[in-house]
Formats: C-alpha cells, structure tokens, sequence
C-alpha cells in the first residue's frame, strides 16, 4: 500500500511539474513585450522568441501536437505564422501543404487541413473560416474551419491566382486581397460559413514582379507588398502603391511593423530562401541565432486590420 501511495504521489507531482512548465511558458508569452513568430525550418517549427532576451519562449512542432503522424508531412518547412484573436493563437502555413491554427496557451491545433501546392500564406475570413494561398499550381484555398470535423473532412473550395504568396484579409474594407505575380487581386466573400467562397472584384496593375510578401501596415489603412526588387506601401482606400523608401528593399521574404517603440522588421536570405537573423528596417540586427533557417517573421502584437475582434475562436459547426 504504502509503495502504491509513493507511485501516485511521485505521479502527481510529475504531472503538477509539466503543468507548471507549460503555465510558465504560457505566461512567458503573455508577458514579452518585444516577441517576434517565427516560421523556423531548420526544425519545421513555429517559434516566439523574445528579442530583448534573444531566448526562444515558445515552440510548435506537428510531431509533437495532435497532428496524425500522417500528416506530419504536410507542415515540413513553414512559411507562414501570424498571431490571431489577440494573439491567443498562431495561424500557420507550410511549404508541405498544410494549414493550421494552434492555440499559445497548450500548443493544441485546433484546426489543421491540407491546401497543398507548396503553400505560402493564411489569413483568417471574419467567420473564422480560413484563405491559404499556395504557389505551386497558382490558387488560393478556402477552407471551412470546424474544429470538430478535421482534418479528412473539411470543406474546401479553390480559386485561381498566379504565383500566390499571399493573403490578407480587410476587416474594415470588407475585403480579400492577394499581390499575385504583378497584379493585386481584390475579393469580395460571400460570408457562406458552410460553402465558403471568393469572388474576384478587381485585378490591378503592380509594379515589378514576383509579388512576395504581403501584410498589414501596423495601425495604418496600408499594406506591406514585397517583390523581387522592392518593398512598396499599399493604400487599400485609394488602391496605389507607394514606394516604401525607408526600408531594405531587395528580396525581402516578410516585412512587419509596430507602434511606437517597434521598429520595421524583415527577413532577408543569407542562404538560399532562409536566414538566421531578423533585421530592422536600416539592417540593424534584432533577432539573431546560429542555426536557424526563419523564413518569416512577425512582431507579437494584436492584428487590428484583419482580425481586430478580441473574441474567442470562431468557427462552422454542424
């Protein structure tokens, strides 16, 4: 009896042990004030790493969450992680083809699907439902986000896109917006949360080629738009582009802002499509470790241009 006792105490106490950890990592998040997310594939994972502190705090990995080792595949080399419902969860996506949404919290994906055709970028549509946007085969997807039908059950519709490497949704404006090739392409969403879908409005002209990376503006009616050779500004109320001359321009792969006090960051190669180092806006380091191969990088602050509802997770139910 008393050796069964000491088991369960000696149990107990390891399960009071990783719950504190978690908790401590949890709170950890809460807490940074400078953090940036990362999609890092020297690991295939998403990290935040605190840039005061130059410490990873937080990680993802597929293998090592409730992803069926299947699929594990689908989320090899991320492309993509940005903070959502007030920074509560990471939206990702991966050059494997998978998307996915994980709460900080627990690291649980509590939503994951496969768009496939190396994919770029996500953005989540004000029903909860879920964009992607992937390059190979030219298309964005559009996903139907219920939490309790995933992932070999999940509504998705395509719709073309040459070269996609993007997608940012406007709260305000009510719009989808994708920098495809040399063209900006604006959608209108039919607000079907069980048959989502996208129609084409406009089609504009952009200047340069090979549009990249594209992402809100911190505070501002303004998108960041990167190509192969420049980063630009663009003004979703007058619909130009403006050369964003205070910043690093050539084959920038992810451009983020802050307010006040969080300088312009992005990400530039070193090697091949990767880098071990986040930069600011004139090349100063902010963030760097030995190893890594970050693709993206994104400050940790609320996204108040596409998802400024502070509200918990939404999603489509049966």
């Amino acid at each position: 009896m008393k050796q069964t006792t000491l088991l369960l105490l000696a149990g107990l106490l390891a399960v009071l042990a990783t719950s504190a950890k978690n908790n401590e990592k949890k709170d950890s998040v809460a807490a940074c004030s400078k953090c940036i997310v990362a999609a890092e594939q020297s690991q295939h994972r998403i990290i935040i790493a605190d840039t005061q502190t130059g410490n990873i705090i937080w990680e993802w990995k597929a293998e090592l969450s409730n992803v069926r080792p299947a699929d594990v595949k689908w989320f090899s080399n991320p492309s993509e992680a940005k903070m959502v419902y007030d920074r509560r969860y990471v939206l990702m996506a991966a050059s494997g083809g998978g998307v996915a949404l994980i709460r900080v919290a627990d690291r649980k994906t509590v939503f994951y699907a496969y768009a496939g055709g190396n994919t770029h970028s996500a953005e989540l549509l004000p029903d909860g439902n879920i964009v992607s946007a992937s390059s190979t085969g030219n298309f964005l997807t559009v996903f139907k986000t219920d939490t309790t039908h995933f992932p070999e059950q999940v509504y998705a519709k395509k719709i073309w896109a040459h070269f996609a490497h993007n997608v940012v949704w406007d709260a305000a404006g009510k719009k989808l917006y994708s920098a495809a090739m040399d063209s900006m392409l604006v959608f209108s969403y039919n607000n079907n949360c069980n048959a989502p879908d996208l129609q084409l409005e406009k089609r504009l002209k952009l200047p340069g080629t090979e549009a990249h990376d594209l992402y809100p503006v911190y505070g501002k009616r303004l998108l960041w738009l990167s190509n192969l050779t420049n980063v630009w500004y663009y003004d979703v109320k007058t619909q130009k582009t403006l050369p964003a001359k205070d910043i690093i321009q050539e084959n920038v792969k992810s451009v983020s802002s802050g307010p006040a006090g969080f300088p312009a960051i992005c990400v530039l190669p070193k090697e091949s499509w990767w880098t071990d180092e986040v930069l600011d806006a004139k090349g100063n380091s902010i963030f760097l470790k030995k190893g890594l191969k970050i693709y993206k990088a994104r400050w940790v602050l609320p996204d108040t241009f596409s998802n400024p509802d502070k509200s918990d997770i939404r999603y489509c139910k049966d």
